[in-house]
Order: structure tokens, then sequence, then C-alpha cells
């Protein structure tokens, strides 16, 4: 049986302060090479690049980071140009309301990290049977450790190709997390979705009918300028900001979800970016000039200067473009809350 043509649906926003001083506002991470030589905004569009699978992408950015998205995406997207950020919620509306009613959409984020290509194709195709069938569709990515800085997904009942959704739990504390460990049955939600766009616009008109007026009068409102599509700002304006999962994937009674054992990174601070990267047998990871001396787990990355530890252990330094960090791996999660990264 021949698989549904997916439209991929790339969501390109934020501003990645976590990962300062390398990633600033205004070149966050997805138009950085931070792991291997691509970008993660590249790698993205890479993964979607089978045209037996795949119609040509679209993306979602403001307009601060068009001028990076023409540099690395080039011809091959469609860009939609948000007028203001209001979360993911309104961010894929607009490509649903834009795109064709029975075209499926994956919707990605531009800054994860995938180690294992060939398992988010799988992933993909069985999501899209799902979402062809009228499912909004999760991927489950797969839960190998008690993690805490994301939220989790309680498996239902099988259906073909994966799960019904048997509801959506937040952050939990450790101990919750260790409990769904030994439970099984729960996965990160990893923020990757499939569903046929009319099918998400009719859940968003259901559930948040102020938000899907306005969605489909900026697009009926908006133009073209050559691969750029601009909505009308004015109805933009007046939407509440919300998440598509507490939006529409909260709500809806059509949820499932597909296993995903991929190798997913959020890439979500220095830590993990260390963790995803390959490191030496003491786990040390380098790019610079750096020397290490009896150091385990220590992350170190310069764009100039030379860097030298001794003896220290989950220890990240970065110094780039003048600015220097320093941070045990369990302190990068702060690090967005520095002054430095607060202004740049």
């Amino acid at each position: 049986m021949a698989h549904p043509v997916v439209h991929p649906v790339i969501l390109c926003g934020g501003s990645g302060t976590r990962l300062w001083p390398r990633s600033r506002k205004d070149k966050p991470k997805p138009f950085l090479p931070l792991i291997g030589e691509r970008t993660l905004l590249q790698a993205t569009l890479d993964r979607c690049g089978d045209e037996a699978l795949f119609a040509e992408p679209v993306i979602v950015a403001g307009s601060a980071h068009v001028c990076h998205i023409a540099d690395q995406a080039g011809e091959t997207a469609t860009v939609i140009v948000e007028p203001a950020a209001k979360n993911t919620a309104p961010a894929i509306a607009l490509a649903a309301a834009l795109l064709p009613q029975d075209a499926i959409l994956l919707v990605s984020p531009s800054d994860h990290h995938i180690g294992d290509v060939g398992a988010f194709l799988r992933s993909a195709r069985a999501a899209a049977a799902l979402a062809a069938d009228g499912w909004m569709v999760a991927f489950g990515i797969e839960a190998d450790r008690p993690e805490t800085g994301f939220g989790y997904i309680r498996m239902g009942e099988a259906i073909a190709g994966g799960h019904r959704i048997d509801r959506f739990v937040e952050k939990p504390d450790r101990a919750t997390a260790e409990r769904f460990l030994t439970e099984g049955g729960y996965a990160w939600n990893g923020g990757i979705f499939a569903f046929r766009a009319g099918a998400f616009m009719e859940e968003l008109a259901a559930h948040r009918p102020a938000m899907a007026d306005a969605v489909r009068k900026a697009v009926a409102g908006g133009r073209y300028e050559g691969r750029e599509f601009h909505p009308a700002s004015d109805p933009f304006a007046g939407i509440e900001g919300e998440s598509v999962d507490y939006a529409v994937m909260e709500n809806t009674h059509r949820a499932a979800v597909v296993p995903a054992a991929m190798g997913w990174s959020d890439i979500g601070n220095w830590e993990a970016l260390r963790d995803a990267r390959e490191g030496d047998e003491a786990g040390n990871r380098v790019r610079g000039t750096a020397e290490l001396v009896d150091c385990r787990n220590v992350l170190v990355e310069t764009d100039g200067p030379r860097v030298s530890v001794i003896g220290l252990e989950d220890v990240i330094v970065i110094v780039d473009n003048g600015e220097v960090l320093v941070t045990s791996a369990a302190g990068a999660q702060r690090v967005g809350r520095l002054h430095g990264a607060a202004r740049q």
C-alpha cells in the first residue's frame, strides 16, 4: 500500500538563551552547527528530503529569522512569516489553514537532534497513516531515564501503528519520573505531531474557536512575496498565544501516539548538547583549542582562546565572541537566567 505524501511543517522560533553564549537572539540554535557540520535546521530539512514520502517543507518563523532561513534553506521551502510570536498552536494553524485541507502535516521543531533517521522515518510513516484516518498523532519519544524536564504521554489501548493517548502529564518531579520509568507505558512528549490540515482546523475551531477564526482571517488576508507568505497582521495580533498541547491535543478525543526510539534530544541546554555529541573514553567533548587533564564528562567549546581544565567532572566551559561561560552540568538549566543571555 502506498504511503500518503507528508507535508513537513517546521517550527522555527525561540531565542535559544539556554545555549548562550553560542546561541543568541539574533542567531539562535536552529541556525547553528551544534552537532556535525549541518545546522539543526538543515538537519531537520535533510530528514524530510525523500520526495517519495515528503512534499516541499513549510517553515513557520518570525521575521527576524527569515534571513537565516534564506541562507540555509534556499529555495527548498515555503516560509510563513508570523506577524507575531503566539506559541505553537497558532503557528501550526497558519500552515494548516494555508495548505490543502486533506494534506497530512508532520510538525517538527527546527532545533532538535535525531540520531537515528531510519527510526524517525518509520515513525513518520506510521503517524501519517494514522493521521490519514483522522487521528491527531504525537510522537512518543522513548523515555530512557527519569527526566524531569519533559512532559510525558501515557499510552492507552493499542491501535494500528500506535496507541490511543490515555493522558498527557506535566513535567514530573524526580520520584514521579522514576515511577513512570518503572511502570512503563510512558513516553516523552517531544513536540512532534502529525494530522490532516482540515482535521486540525476542525479541532481548533471546536476547542479554541476565536483562535481558529483569527488564523483563517489572517491567512485569507495574507499575501505571497516570492517564497514567503505573510499572513495579515491585524487578525493575528488579537490571538491569545497557546501551545498545541493545551489548545488541541489535550482536548481532542482522537489523540494517538506513535512510539519513537530514534536517538532524540531537544538540545535544551549545554548538558543535553554534551550528551548528544560523541565523547572520548572519559566522556569529554572538545571543540576548539583545549587541553584536559584528569577530567571526566567535561564539555569545552572555544572559538579562539586556549582552554585548559584539570581534575574536573561534569563541567562545561564555553568561550564565544568575547563571552565566557563556566557551569556545572547540573547548572546548565539556569543559563538562560543570566543577564548576558537575556540581553543577547
